[in-house]
Parts: C-alpha cells; structure tokens; sequence
C-alpha cells in the first residue's frame, strides 16, 4: 500500500499516471501468489483494456516497479515485461524501455533510483541506468550510464556527470 501512496503522490499533477499507477498495483496485487488465477487473469485482462488500449500506455504488470513511479502524460510509453525500474522515477511521453530481441531470453534495461527520463527516448538491452541519471528527450541508449549521468544523442553520450547527487 505504501508503494501505491507514493505513486500516487508523484503523479498528483497527472490524473493519468495515478490512474495508471492504481490499476499498475492493483493488478500486481491480484496476480499474487496464493490469489486465485481467474482473479489474476480478470485483473489482468482489465487493466490491459484501460491501460494499454484506452490509455496508450504499454506498461505491463510483469515490470518490476519501485514505489513512486510517475507517468507524465504516458502516451506511447512502452514498457518490456523484464525491465526492472527503481524508486522515484520519471517517465514522459513516447518511452520505450525495451529488449534487443524478441525471444524469451531477451533482457530490458535496469533503472536505478531517481532517474529521469525524457520524452521519446529509447533505452534498449540488458543495460543499467545508474542513480539519479538524467536521460534527455529523443536520446538512444545502448550502453550503461552512470550514476548522476546526463546522457543525450543518438546514439547517447554522457555529456556531463552531475555532482549534486554525488
């Protein structure tokens, strides 16, 4: 419960990120070990109907999410079932956090805490984002940033590594 106040918390200005993040949590819950599977499988179908058809937003129950995730605007958010995001993350519009294949062995990225990412960026494979990271809008990450990176471009580069988080 703690994990949805904190969402809801970091979506106060985005009636659709906390209506994302609801839904998110509640069918994590209903999915549960020890929970009947025809719960699951309804909480599942529900929430893809709102979230991904309705919404646009792609962020399957499967992810990894710390609390205090926040959606600013979600549209065309993609989100692959292995990517493991941290607490207090920002995510914008046109996202995609993906995996380099489409086999069952493909891995998404790992977010640390506290990253930010913007709008239309793409950070794809079995790469990790340190830290308070900042990932600029339309950047192509391929390769692991570091804590308190600043990374912007196609393909990314580190333009800057921030020392107020340090």
């Amino acid at each position: 419960m703690s994990d949805l106040r904190a969402d809801l918390a970091a979506n106060r200005e985005s009636s659709k990120g906390r209506v994302v993040m609801a839904a998110f949590r509640a069918t994590r819950a209903a999915r549960a070990d020890g929970r009947p599977a025809v719960l699951g499988t309804a909480a599942t179908a529900a929430y893809r109907l709102v979230v991904d058809w309705v919404l646009g937003i792609d962020l399957p129950p499967e992810v990894e999410v710390g609390p205090g995730l926040a959606i600013f605007h979600g549209t065309g958010l993609v989100v692959h079932p292995s990517t493991v995001i941290g607490s207090n993350v920002l995510l914008r519009h046109g996202v995609t956090l993906g995996a380099l294949g489409d086999d069952d062995e493909s891995v998404g990225p790992r977010l640390g805490d506290r990253v930010s990412v913007g709008a239309g960026a793409i950070v794809v494979g079995p790469i990790t984002v340190g830290d308070d990271a900042v990932i600029g809008a339309g950047a192509v990450v391929v390769d692991d940033v570091p804590a308190g990176g600043v990374v912007v471009g196609n393909p990314a580069r580190v333009v800057r590594i921030r020392e107020d988080v340090q």
